[in-house]
């Protein structure tokens, strides 16, 4: 078995992004707002299409933001909150699987390299 390489800022900065992440409510809510693409949701909106509303909405979306998933910004009355770390998202996910059956003794099928 070959030893796990990962540079310590690379497992830090993607622990920390999991962190922020383990909450059925917050992958919700950063759900929703990837999916909204970038222009984003209002807070009232967010809280419509994900039951996620008041101060736990509030909650969650400085969780995502001090982890730089999300931002939010004022324009006139309204809150806009928007998903703005696709690469982000995308390291994560490339974090996991590119050492994918790196291990394993026979290369599995439908398991390639992504």
């Amino acid at each position: 078995m070959k030893t796990i390489d990962l540079h310590p800022s690379e497992l830090t900065r993607a622990a920390s992004t999991f962190a922020a992440l383990g909450s059925e409510q917050r992958l919700m809510v950063l759900n929703a707002l990837v999916r909204a693409g970038p222009d984003g949701l209002s807070i009232g909106k967010l809280g419509a299409r994900t039951g996620v509303t008041g101060s736990t909405l509030t909650h969650h979306m400085k969780i995502l933001s001090q982890a730089g998933l999300v931002a939010q910004e004022r324009k006139g009355r309204s809150i806009i909150c928007a998903a703005v770390a696709y690469d982000e998202l995308r390291h994560l996910s490339d974090f996991l699987l590119r050492e994918c059956c790196a291990d394993a003794p026979e290369p599995h099928r439908g398991h390639d390299h992504v």
